[in-house]
């Protein structure tokens, strides 16, 4: 009788560290692929949250899963705590109809390619950076010359680290470490835009 291996544990302490380490390394770039600090990168993203405010345009987020977890909590938080005009296609007789119809593929790409305006900003995460759907909803979004965030994680080379205007990347192949990273970042962004919108004076926040 085989005995199986033995099972690796680690603390909650190791876990928690390795999990901030991977938040303060997270690399960016920008459409060229050239690099742009952590810090300058989140102060562009929520500073495209706050533009879009200004203009009446819209914010989508697109993700996949616990990607669309982190997506639909996004979207609650834009127009909840920040009166942003935000977007989510999760809803599932949408998805279910696309998905049955067309292919999952097409559930993104359609409902971007018809509610999607120039100026508008499309966040899209998806730990691996490959799911296509997400890349023909990127592809979508920049046919209507919307800009572009991308989050990802996986492999440095996944097609999806390459398509946004700037595009943030969590060097781990662990689902929960992308995806808790993932959703720190993105509760930067709405809370750094949320300060900037309340301190210009906007009674909406």
């Amino acid at each position: 009788m085989n005995k199986s291996a033995p099972i690796l544990r680690q603390s909650a302490s190791a876990y928690f560290q390795q999990l901030a380490d991977l938040m303060l390394s997270v690399e960016v770039t920008d459409q060229q692929g050239v690099s742009v600090s952590l810090e300058e990168a989140a102060n562009g993203a929520a500073e495209l949250i706050g533009s879009v405010k200004s203009v009446l345009g819209k914010v989508m987020v697109i993700g996949n899963g616990g990607s669309a977890s982190i997506a639909s909590h996004m979207q609650n938080d834009l127009c909840k705590a920040l009166g942003v005009r935000a977007m989510v296609f999760n809803e599932p007789p949408l998805l279910m109809a696309l998905s049955n119809d067309i292919g999952y593929e097409c559930v993104f790409e359609r409902p971007i390619e018809l509610w999607a305006d120039a100026g508008d900003v499309l966040f899209a995460i998806s730990s691996s950076g490959q799911s296509a759907n997400i890349l023909l909803g990127v592809e979508a979004a920049r046919r209507h010359d919307c800009r572009i965030v991308t989050l990802s994680g996986f492999s440095p080379g996944n097609p999806l680290r390459g398509l946004g205007d700037l595009n943030f990347y969590v060097s781990s192949g662990a689902y929960g470490h992308v995806e808790l990273t993932h959703g720190a970042i993105t509760h930067f962004f709405t809370d750094h835009a949320a300060q900037a919108l309340k301190a210009a004076g906007d009674s909406q926040v």
